[in-house]
C-alpha cells in the first residue's frame, strides 16, 4: 500500500537529532518561551528573508493575531479566497470581522487578482491571501491593488514554506502567518505556528498578544491570548528547518514525475518561471474524481481531497457566507491530492503514475 502520508516514515530520518534535542531541553528545565523558541524564531526569520518571526500555538492563531494587530472596527470586511481551507475564514470571524469571498483563478487555485477590486467597498479593511497547495499567489498584482486602496495584506502561508514569487519568499510581502502542522513541508510533532513581519511595532505587539497581552511579567497592555510556541516544538522545528530546502526539492522532483508522465486526461498544476512551487499538495482534477479515488484505493494507493466541501457549503457558514461560488465549487468537486511526501520515493510516484494512466 502506498500511503497518502506516513508521518512516522517522514520523521524517521530526524529521530536521532530529535531525541538529542529532547534530552537537552529536558535537562534545561525551561519549557515555555526560552532559548529554543528564540533560536527558531531567528532562524526562520532569516530563512524567510524578513526581520522578525514570532512563534505561536497554531496557524489559525497566527492569522487571528495578525488581524488583531490592526484593531479593525467590528464588522469590517476582509477579502479572502472562496476555496481556502475554512481556518482562514474562521480567523476573520473570530476577530468579529466579515469575510468577503473572492473566486480563485482556476488555473492556479489562488485568489484571482482580476476579481479582487470588484469586491472592495468602503468597509474593506484588508486582503487575506492564501498560497494554496504550495504555490505563491500573484503577489505583484495583489500588492499593486493593496497599495492603490491602502489595504494591508495578510498572507496565509500554511502550505507554502519556502515558496517564492519572482525570487521573494512568501510571508515577506505583507504579514505572514504560518502553520507547522505535522503534515506541512516544515512540520512539527504537534500544533505550532508563527507570524513573520518586518515591522518592529507589530513584532512587539505580537509578542505581547501571544502571552496574555503582556510584555513584562504581570503587566498586561492588551487583551491577549495564550498562544505560545512551546520549547519542544521549537527545538524539533529547528532540526527540520535545516533540511527544509532538501524537503522542498525532493517534493519538486516527485512533482516533476507527475507533471511529465501523467496523461493529459488529468488537469495538472500549472508551472511558471515566476513561481517557485514547493508542492505541499500535488492536486490533479478530473470530472470522475470519486471514481478515480476509489480505483486508486483498489490498486493500493491512498489519496486525499483538499477539500471535499467548499466553505460556502459548510453548515457552520449558513447565514454567514451568502451566494454561489461556481469556480470554487468546481475545484472542490473535481480535485484529488496525490501522494507527494518527503517519505515517498521516486519509485512510489512512478507506481502511482502507472496506475492512474490506466484509469
Amino acid at each position: 500500500m502506498i500511503e497518502y502520508e506516513s508521518l512516522g516514515r517522514l520523521n524517521r530520518g530526524f529521530e536521532k537529532e530529535y531525541l538529542q534535542c529532547f534530552r537537552d531541553l529536558l535537562d534545561s528545565g525551561w519549557y515555555i518561551l526560552g532559548k529554543k523558541v528564540e533560536s527558531f524564531e531567528k532562524a526562520f526569520a532569516s530563512y524567510c528573508g524578513t526581520k522578525y518571526c514570532i512563534g505561536v500555538a497554531s496557524g489559525l492563531d497566527a492569522l487571528m493575531l495578525a488581524l488583531r494587530s490592526y484593531e479593525f472596527p467590528v464588522g469590517s470586511e476582509v477579502l479572502v479566497p472562496s476555496n481556502t481551507y475554512i481556518a482562514t475564514i474562521l480567523s476573520i470571524l473570530q476577530c468579529g470581522l466579515k469575510p468577503i469571498l473572492v473566486e480563485p483563478d482556476i488555473r492556479t487555485y489562488n485568489i484571482d487578482p482580476l476579481k479582487i477590486e470588484e469586491k472592495i467597498t468602503k468597509n474593506t479593511r484588508a486582503i487575506m491571501v492564501v498560497h494554496l497547495y504550495g504555490k505563491s499567489c500573484d503577489m505583484e498584482s495583489i500588492m499593486q491593488i493593496a497599495s492603490k486602496y491602502d489595504l494591508p495584506v495578510i498572507e496565509d502561508c500554511a502550505q507554502a514554506h519556502g515558496a517564492m514569487f519572482k525570487g521573494q519568499k512568501v510571508g515577506t510581502f505583507g504579514i505572514g502567518a504560518f502553520s507547522f502542522y505535522p503534515t506541512k513541508n516544515l512540520g512539527a510533532l504537534g500544533d505550532a505556528g508563527a507570524i513573520t513581519t518586518g515591522d518592529f511595532d507589530k513584532n512587539e505587539m505580537f509578542r505581547a498578544l501571544r502571552n496574555y497581552g503582556s510584555k513584562i511579567k504581570y503587566q498586561n497592555d492588551y487583551i491577549g491570548y495564550n498562544s505560545r510556541l512551546d520549547e519542544i516544538q521549537a527545538a524539533l522545528l529547528s532540526v527540520k528547518l535545516k533540511y527544509l530546502d532538501e524537503i522542498n526539492q525532493h517534493k519538486r522532483n516527485l512533482a516533476n514525475i507527475y507533471l511529465t508522465e501523467l496523461k493529459d486526461d488529468f488537469i495538472k498544476p500549472v508551472v511558471s518561471s515566476d513561481y517557485f512551487d514547493v508542492y505541499h499538495i500535488f492536486n490533479i482534477r478530473h470530472p470522475r474524481r470519486d471514481e478515480l479515488k476509489e480505483y486508486l484505493l483498489k490498486n493500493n494507493i491512498k489519496t486525499d481531497i483538499h477539500y471535499p466541501i467548499p466553505p460556502n457549503k459548510q453548515k457552520a457558514m449558513e447565514g454567514i457566507i451568502i451566494g454561489e461560488y461556481p469556480i470554487s465549487e468546481e475545484i472542490h468537486r473535481t480535485t484529488l491530492s496525490l501522494p507527494i511526501s518527503f517519505g515517498h520515493t521516486e519509485d512510489d510516484i512512478c507506481k502511482v503514475v502507472k496506475a492512474i494512466n490506466k484509469f
